[in-house]
């Protein structure tokens, strides 16, 4: 076990500063092992025995810190700590954030830990697997009331001063990101540029921010045999349009091939917007969700190329990154689907 940690046995460095982040008298690392996933963070379980203190006895953790790569756009260890402290604290299912290590000298890298909560997120398991759905109607309006939760949230917030604003508004902030990937990029993509183009006419007036997920999707929650048991991944979370959020959520291209159960592959969106609205979330405006549901896609697809480029490049050769690769040409063409003539 070694993770890219520079402390030669890093059960023991973690038990250390453990003991003073949980003010207990001793803490002892037992299992200690990288979890699957995590292209952008790694994820490692730890098992840790603590005497004394307000967190005594036996935690099921998990330890998230940097993997050997990752993206430019997406937030280092502290921010992502404090973005899950805030959502936390507004009362959203996320895994308790329980302590930040900034100290590299203690594993080579920052990381945080946080509860390890029980449960599957991966999406074509959710969407397709009896074992894994509980009530999918009840799942949908759950997930609808936790990002109205989390919407809750509006700037200014001390905790989060570290957020830029979108200006002028998310929309026009986000077409011109991706602009001017697209024209740095080495080839030429049509379909893209008529998309963004069909968005930018189109693109909504600002109207409010909120704190966003910006990756609310099946796949980032966790699950078990009763329901939702954590909202995961908050490397993107910024402030936007709350409507981003509900958009990204309903994107075709996050049904993991349900594609007729609108609402994340798993119900239609009916529940999706009920709890959403329920739990005080604005009320769904369904022009500008549709809005959203295409900037999904224009995202996606850039998000798809940057992957695949850092496998052609050769900087970081990867399966994984060349199969996201792969991705762009559906992505592209839902786009031309959702912004053709006869749907404008």
């Amino acid at each position: 076990m070694s993770g890219g940690f520079s402390a030669a046995d890093p059960g023991t460095a973690l038990a250390r500063f453990l003991i003073g982040a949980l003010d207990a008298r001793s803490v002892t690392v037992g299992r200690f092992a990288k979890l699957s996933g995590g292209a952008i963070q790694e994820n490692w379980a730890v098992d840790a025995t603590v005497n004394g203190g307000p967190h005594a006895g036996k935690l099921a953790l998990v330890l998230r810190t940097d993997a050997p790569s990752g993206v430019a756009v997406s937030h280092g260890r502290a921010h992502e700590y404090a973005i899950l402290r805030a959502a936390h604290g507004a009362g959203v299912t996320v895994p308790e954030p329980l302590a930040l290590c900034e100290d590299r000298s203690v594993l080579g890298k920052p990381f945080y830990v946080m509860r390890r909560v029980a449960g599957t997120a991966a999406g074509h398991i959710v969407t397709r697997d009896d074992k894994w759905k509980g009530d999918r109607g009840a799942l949908a309006e759950r997930l609808g009331r936790e990002l109205a939760k989390l919407h809750r949230i509006v700037p200014p917030v001390d905790s989060l001063a570290f957020l830029t604003m979108p200006k002028p508004s998310p929309a026009a902030a986000a077409i011109a990101d991706y602009r001017h990937w697209l024209d740095g990029y080495r080839d030429p993509r049509p379909a893209l540029e008529w998309g963004l183009a069909w968005l930018a006419e189109r693109a909504p007036a600002l109207d409010g921010m909120v704190l966003c997920h910006r990756d609310f999707r099946t796949g980032n929650y966790m699950v078990d045999e009763h329901g939702l048991t954590g909202v995961l991944d908050w490397e993107f979370a910024g402030w936007g349009d709350a409507m981003e959020d509900v958009g990204w959520f309903c994107a075709r291209c996050w049904r993991f091939g349900q594609t007729a159960r609108e609402a994340g592959g798993i119900t239609d969106r009916a529940a999706f917007y009920r709890g959403y609205e329920a739990e005080g979330g604005r009320r769904i405006d369904p022009a500008r969700v549709a809005f959203w549901e295409a900037m999904a896609h224009a995202r996606w697809a850039v998000i798809a190329l940057q992957q695949g480029e850092r496998h052609v490049s050769g900087s970081e050769p990867s399966l994984d990154l060349a199969l996201t690769g792969r991705r762009v040409a559906e992505l592209e063409w839902e786009l031309l689907r959702m912004t053709q003539p006869e749907a404008a």
